[in-house]
């Protein structure tokens, strides 16, 4: 008999965990940098745990917040998402009434967000995680100096019980959790912020994700090959 399906974010992850821990859930690649990074089970749900942490302790994130994510397709989006959702919040687009803004280095965009209402936390999104080498604007928060502290394990005092909004009003069960890509090995160039999908089809029903950044068509064939790659969906992403 299958296990009955997750009802909350938290679920999932306490799946996970319950699971093969150990094997590896996201992976990514990034042709322009030569970058990979593969986060097993456990490993990714230490990040989530210190990422909700720090959205919940230091940024005042709460059950029912909005956080608006602008990030491109890189490791750190399933684990912002999965700790936004974690915490109850919802992942938005709208910075007008955001209560967080979570944003990459791309300087333009960092100057106006911290010109804004909503506080900001920047990545710099430099391999492991690692802090901006140059001083950011007034006020904003740097991913890579203050997640570090955070600790390995979050209890929520007010958990999300999946009745909440999660990403643009929907609830998780409103979220795309069935189709094509149910537990495969999923390739993928979209970005889970604009394609929850490809990231929840595959995690939600024993299955894993590749992120393919800035995609050299010369390695696809060596890429399938050696992540044992079952399923892909490659689009056109602005990055």
């Amino acid at each position: 008999m299958s296990p009955a399906a997750p009802t909350t974010f938290a679920g999932l992850l306490g799946q996970i965990l319950r699971g093969e821990p150990g094997r590896p859930l996201v992976t990514f690649y990034d042709d322009a940098t030569g970058e990979r990074v593969e986060l097993s089970g456990t490993t990714y749900a230490n990040w989530v745990a210190k990422t909700s942490s720090l959205l919940v302790e230091e940024l005042d994130i709460e059950r029912g917040s909005r956080v608006l994510v602008d990030l491109p397709t890189h490791w750190l989006v399933p684990v912002v998402m999965g700790a936004v959702w974690n915490v109850g919040a919802e992942v938005t687009g709208d910075a007008s009434d955001a209560d967080l803004v979570v944003c990459g280095p791309l300087r333009s965009r960092l100057e106006a967000y911290a010109d804004g209402p909503a506080p900001v936390l920047a990545s710099a999104l430099l391999p492991l995680g690692v802090r901006f080498r140059e001083p950011l604007p007034a006020g904003v928060h740097d991913f890579g100096v203050e997640v570090w502290s955070q600790p390995d394990a979050f209890v929520p005092w007010d958990p999300a019980d999946g009745t909440e909004g999660l990403w643009h009003g929907a609830t998780w069960s409103e979220l795309p959790l069935d189709g094509p890509w149910a537990g495969e090995r999923l390739l993928t160039t979209a970005n889970p912020l604009a394609e929850p999908a490809v990231l929840l089809q595959p995690l939600v029903h024993g299955g894993s994700v590749v992120l393919w950044r800035n995609p050299d068509p010369r390695r696809h064939e060596v890429l399938r090959t050696q992540e044992r790659v079952t399923a892909e969906h490659l689009v056109t992403v602005e990055q």
